[in-house]
Formats: C-alpha cells, sequence, structure tokens
C-alpha cells in the first residue's frame, strides 16, 4: 500500500505534509516505512510525554480495555478508573482547584471554560492576549489572536477583545466575565508570561468579579518542569485547563474550578458523549502518577536548563539562521530570522535524524518526551548543529530578526 498516495488522494489536507511515513515508536525514537530512525523531538505536539510506547501506558491501556472502554449512558454512570485519575489530580493540582471536568482535547476544555464562565457570571466579554493560541473550535478560535487562526473563519464569536501582555489588566472592568492566557505560549513561540503580570491579573480579576482562566494544555503535566507551569507564579487560577500530556498520547483533556464556581454549574450546563471515559481515565492515571512518583519534573527542570544554555552557546554559532533562543523546561523554540526559513529547517532536520516542530513567527520549536536523558539530548543536539549547518550551505547570508 502506498500510504502517501492513499492519504494525500483521499483524505482532507489541511497542513504542509513532510514526506515521512512513520510506523513505529519506542521512548523518544521512531522508526519511518523503510526503517531508518528518527529522535522525535515534537512529542507529537507535546502529546507523548512518557515517550512511546512506556510500559506504564500500554499496561494501563490493555487491561482497562480488557474491562470496559465506555461505560453505558457515559457520564450517568460512576468509573473506578474515573475515580483514580480525580484522586491522583488531586495530589498535583494547584490548591483550590477541586472540581474537574473531562474533555477529548485541549481545545474543547478551552471552549467548555469560556461557555461555563459566561453563564456562571451572566457576563459575555472576554480577554484574551494578542499572539494566544486556545484551539481550534469557533469558540477558542476567536480568543486565539492571530489573525492567521481566526481570520479566514468569519464571523468570529462576537465579545473577545484582545492587548498585549502589558496591556491586559488595564482592560480588566465589570464587563469582563474571563481572562485566559497560556503562562507560556506555545503557537505565540514559546513566550513565558512574567509571573508579576499574572499575579496583576488575578488582582484585577478578582476586583472586577472577572474569572481568571489559565490554560496549561501544552504547559501541564511537567513539561516546563514544575507540574503546572502557573504554580511558578504563585497564582491560583479560577478555571484551569489540561490537554495534551495528561493521557500520554490519548486524545483527552480535562478542566478544573473551584468549589464556588462548580457550585454555579447546573445539571445540563454540559456534557459529552466520551468525556471521562474509563479508556483514557485510566491511561491519565497511570500518566499522572507515573509523574509524580518518580519527579519527573526535577528532571525536567535539571536537563532542561542544560538544553538551554546548549541552545544558546548554538545560536551563537549560528547567529545568521538563529537571532534568539527562548524555553523552560522542555519547551524549547529557536527564533529565526524569517519564517520562510522554518520550514526548510524542519525538512533539513528530518534529513538529519531529528523530527522538530515547525511554528508560525518564524519559531522552530522543541518538545522532546520528558523522560529524554542527557545522551539523547546530545545526539539530537549533533543533529540540529548538522542541519544548521546544511542550511547556512544552502542559504548564506545575515538577516535581522523580526
Amino acid at each position: 500500500m502506498d500510504v502517501m498516495q492513499v492519504e494525500d488522494s483521499l483524505g482532507v489536507t489541511v497542513c504542509r505534509r513532510q514526506p515521512l511515513v512513520i510506523e513505529r515508536g519506542e521512548g523518544v525514537f521512531v522508526w519511518d516505512q523503510t526503517g531508518n530512525q528518527l529522535l522525535d523531538f515534537t512529542s507529537g505536539w507535546g502529546v507523548t510525554c512518557l515517550g512511546h510506547a512506556h510500559p506504564v501506558m500500554l499496561s494501563a491501556l490493555a487491561s482497562q480495555a480488557a474491562r470496559i472502554m465506555q461505560n453505558p449512558n457515559s457520564g450517568f454512570t460512576y468509573s473506578p478508573a474515573r475515580a483514580r485519575l480525580l484522586l491522583e489530580l488531586r495530589q498535583v493540582l494547584p490548591a483550590g482547584l477541586q472540581r474537574v471536568y473531562f474533555a477529548n482535547s485541549g481545545a474543547e476544555a478551552n471552549d467548555a471554560a469560556l461557555k461555563l464562565a459566561r453563564k456562571i457570571t451572566g457576563r459575555q466579554r472576554v480577554l484574551a492576549v494578542q499572539g494566544s493560541f486556545h484551539g481550534r473550535t469557533l469558540a477558542t478560535l476567536s480568543v486565539s489572536g492571530s489573525a492567521d487562526n481566526s481570520a479566514r473563519f468569519l464571523p468570529s464569536v462576537p465579545g473577545n477583545d484582545f492587548a498585549d501582555i502589558t496591556g491586559l489588566a488595564a482592560l480588566i472592568n465589570q464587563d469582563i466575565a474571563a481572562v485566559i492566557i497560556e503562562p507560556v505560549q506555545g503557537e505565540g513561540g514559546v513566550k513565558a508570561v512574567p509571573a508579576g503580570i499574572l499575579r496583576q491579573l488575578q488582582q484585577r480579576c478578582r476586583e472586577h468579579g472577572a474569572l481568571l482562566i489559565i490554560d496549561e494544555v501544552q504547559t501541564g503535566f511537567c513539561r516546563t518542569g514544575d507540574f503546572f507551569a502557573v504554580t511558578a507564579s504563585g497564582v491560583t487560577p479560577d478555571i484551569m485547563t489540561m490537554g495534551k500530556g495528561i493521557a500520554g498520547g490519548l486524545p483527552f483533556a480535562a478542566f478544573a474550578m473551584t468549589d464556588a464556581l462548580a457550585g454555579a454549574v447546573e445539571l445540563g450546563d454540559h456534557g459529552g458523549t466520551y468525556c471521562g471515559n474509563p479508556l483514557s481515565c485510566a491511561v491519565a492515571a497511570a500518566v499522572v502518577g507515573y509523574l509524580r512518583e518518580q519527579q519527573v519534573g526535577d528532571h525536567v527542570k535539571t536537563l532542561g536548563r542544560i538544553m538551554l544554555q546548549d541552545l544558546l552557546a548554538l545560536q551563537q554559532a549560528f547567529a545568521d539562521i538563529v537571532c534568539a533562543v527562548r524555553g523552560r523546561g522542555f519547551m524549547l523554540a529557536l527564533a529565526l530570522h524569517a519564517d520562510d526559513q522554518v520550514w526548510p529547517l524542519t525538512e533539513v532536520c528530518a534529513r538529519h535524524g531529528l523530527m522538530v516542530t515547525p511554528t508560525r513567527n518564524a519559531v522552530v520549536r522543541l518538545l522532546p518526551g520528558l523522560l529524554l536523558t542527557e545522551a539523547e539530548w546530545r545526539l539530537g543536539l549533533s543533529r540540529l548543529q548538522a542541519a544548521l549547518l546544511e542550511l547556512r550551505a544552502q542559504h548564506s547570508g545575515q538577516a535581522q530578526c523580526a
């Protein structure tokens, strides 16, 4: 079977494809159809936090699948797997977030958070950050602050306003239902929000009765070193959304809220066929438990500092291609001089056995699995260096950062 031909002729193409057919993975490595091994520094957009085919996940998946995958009447009945996951999350969630609802994707979790924030407050307007990204549903595109995200899908959901990071707090008033913000922007280029600004937003929201929604879909579950990136700021959100790494690769997500807010949610306010299904809950409980028990966040912090220093040195050596390096933990970015360099670098990296994540705004992201070893990092770094050397040979000359 010609896999690429089948997908190109029968599938709906909504993204640029790499000419790679990936057949299997183990740890931070994947193999294509011809048997070539590549280092995966994408984690499937930050999803496979324990790497590919981790035994903890496989065991939970097989065990629960043999029992039941979907409850009769879904959420109308109780589930031991769901209860285990709730107990695991209670040990890692920021203080004050006691109530959890499960969803199928980060976009769906953000969509629900926005909907419920408007219902709970009785207000319509939501504030978001320029350059943010919160998903691809119509509601979440409408709070994603980039024309590339939302301008093609009109009309956008009304009632949303945008500002840059420094100007957001000043817009909070009695008409605002919620502020939604990523503690570290992902699609926006791995830009961390200063802790002082997050604290200011929390204070202003409390003064005016608005809700603070923290989007931890990409940053959560030890991606930045802390279990959740917002904890480093000392801020407790009113609602926090989660996804990607929560179940290590299964489509799954969640949002958590305070007891007070949960008391304002009524029967029928939300729902979903697969929300909190036993199969995904069992795997998520195993993943969260492993991250917590093995103190994976400490490993991410330690090795992440080394990785960032190595990338800074690499940036100095390739200043003609890379104008800046940013990141926290295993969420790292190479800011290039021009957006049209992103895809060439992505393709050259693949030829050298390294998969990276192309991102808008002239950024290439590195999002490796959280169990990456220093030896594996050194291998990836050498492949990245080889790719930059090849790109330099193809496109010599200086440019200025945007």
